[in-house]
């Protein structure tokens, strides 16, 4: 599963900065999970409706579908720290207006689904800068366990918030986990702002926010491994979220349980996570396939999902999300981690972001979706078909493979282009830029060159080229001129720095067929400004 020789144990024990903001971000994960215990049980007593309870799911996974693509791109051009302090901020100050309003009895079910979107756009503007900056505190081959943590970081609050949620509801009111909630952001608060960080130190400005965005949906539209990845996405996220989406409505409507029964259960999902990654996924051995690895905690889930349909003994159903959270911990780890080394370092934060875009699709809709077929066929009907689903979703491991390993996808940066050489003085914004670059070739081969550069063509669009085309002298058969544009002087020095050593093998492959005395003739020309 890792080619890596330390865990994240070791990881976590040796890194000062990063052991301080993961017991900071688990701080608040755990207050988190006792809001949405709270705001849960809040639901069934404001609202009768599996689908109505259904929707705070809904709620706070919208946001991050609305929003996660921007807050990439923000991570990406804006200071981290200072993104990460305004939403800590803004967080603490929402969750501090939903415990006023609980307290004072002015809550609706419209509030709360409201507060609970904000507290949600919170979450998703800040997921991808947390992500960069926990990344910045390590060394780069620890990245796969930042990753891990950061998911056991997660179950940690899912397995200890939902319990200490519950017991403090059952003995003051959902008020006052939301008033823990609000508290919980005060340690991300003291390190984000006692956390100097090193400036950028890019030679080329920072891109702007739009721009950003283009890029990573233009980088995403012409990768095909990562359409792959998310079709995978969607395949585990739609049918999962039906666990979460009806646990509420199965624990209270159906089990007959109170508030600390639906903490309890919740809990031991977290407890199941923690266990998957301290000692489940660390043992897995280092010869199985990842995708026997994940297919099968697919299969455990289904299991989990058939267990609270049809089993009524406590105790069994908290062996039976322990197991599924083990199995969530493996299957949501091996996504991330394949997410983030499917692209190179100058896009992987934006991508990952696209990729929690389209898992809490899935989340968003199989809400809606299990919570309807709740109210129309009951909720233990509701969860056979999501598991009758999931097992549907293994079909999709045939066509859709996942990438792990480095030696899938050698990414690192070429930088094998020398700068272009420049007599005008030309500013970073200046442009469009127009690139030529002629070939001779000889006529015999002609449909293989024409063959390679058209693989080649999906690598400059994805990297930033417009208006790309390859054209054939008809007074010359053998010369060949391959055009494309770079919006901005600026945008073309970036495509030099974004070609990697795996795009460097396409390139060479069209090169191999220049015949030409000397290599290929390159000009640039710069747009004239009207």
């Amino acid at each position: 599963m890792t080619e890596q020789h330390s865990s994240p144990k070791s990881v976590l024990s040796s890194q000062r900065l990063f052991r301080a903001l993961w017991i900071a971000n688990t701080a608040s994960n755990i207050g988190t999970f006792m809001q949405s215990v709270g705001s849960a049980w809040l639901m069934t007593s404001l609202s009768a409706s599996p689908l109505t309870v259904a929707l705070l799911q809904t709620a706070t996974s919208l946001s991050i579908v609305l929003l996660a693509l921007p807050a990439g791109a923000l991570a990406d051009v804006f200071d981290r720290r200072r993104l990460l302090l305004i939403t800590h901020y803004f967080m603490l100050v929402v969750a501090a207006t939903l415990t006023l309003l609980t307290l004072t009895g002015f809550i609706t079910p419209s509030i709360l689904l409201l507060l609970t979107f904000l507290l949600g756009v919170g979450a998703a503007v800040s997921l991808p800068s947390a992500m960069g900056s926990a990344m910045e505190l390590v060394p780069k081959p620890d990245a796969q366990h930042v990753i891990t943590l950061g998911g056991i970081s997660i179950n940690i609050g899912f397995a200890v918030g939902p319990i200490l949620g519950g017991l403090v509801v059952a003995a003051y009111g959902p008020w006052s986990v939301f008033m823990l909630n609000a508290l919980s952001f005060v340690g991300l608060i003291i390190f984000h702002q006692r956390w100097h960080r090193s400036p950028y130190s890019g030679q080329l400005p920072p891109e702007r926010v739009v721009g950003a965005m283009r890029a990573a949906l233009r980088y995403v539209r012409h990768s095909t491994h990562i359409h792959g990845l998310f079709v995978r996405d969607l395949a585990f996220s739609i049918s999962s979220s039906s666990l979460m989406a009806l646990l509420p409505v199965l624990t209270r409507q159906v089990l007959g349980l109170g508030s600390t029964g639906f903490g309890v259960l919740v809990g031991c999902f977290g407890l199941g996570a923690i266990i998957g990654g301290f000692i489940v996924l660390p043992r897995l051995p280092k010869k199985l396939s990842i995708e026997w690895a994940v297919g099968g905690a697919i299969l455990v889930f289904v299991g989990t999902l058939i267990t609270l349909a049809y089993q009524p003994n406590f105790v069994i159903l908290c062996f039976a999300m322990i197991t599924g959270g083990i199995a969530q911990l493996i299957i949501i780890s091996s996504l991330n981690f394949s997410a983030y080394r499917s692209a190179p370092k100058w896009i992987g934060i934006r991508v990952l972001s696209i990729h929690i875009l389209v898992f809490q699709a899935g989340v968003t809709g199989g809400s809606v979706l299990w919570g309807t077929l709740a109210d129309l066929l009951g909720v233990p009907n509701a969860l056979l078909l999501a598991s009758i689903a999931l097992i549907g979703g293994l079909t999709t491991m045939t066509h859709y493979k996942l990438l792990l390993h480095g030696k899938d996808l050698d990414i690192i940066p070429a930088l094998h282009w020398p700068l272009p050489q420049i007599t005008a003085n030309i500013r970073p914004d200046d442009g469009p830029v127009l690139i030529q670059i002629e070939y001779i070739v000889d006529r015999a081969k002609s449909k293989d060159f024409e063959f390679a550069i058209e693989v080649l063509k999906n690598v400059r669009l994805r990297d930033g080229a417009t208006n790309w085309g390859v054209f054939h002298d008809i007074s010359n058969p053998d010369r060949y001129v391959e055009t494309f544009i770079a919006e901005s002087w600026a945008e073309h020095l970036r495509y030099h720095e974004r070609f990697t050593n795996i795009d460097r093998e396409i390139e060479d492959r069209v090169l191999s067929f220049h015949i030409g005395k000397a290599a290929p003739v390159v000009n640039h020309f710069i747009g004239l400004t009207r």
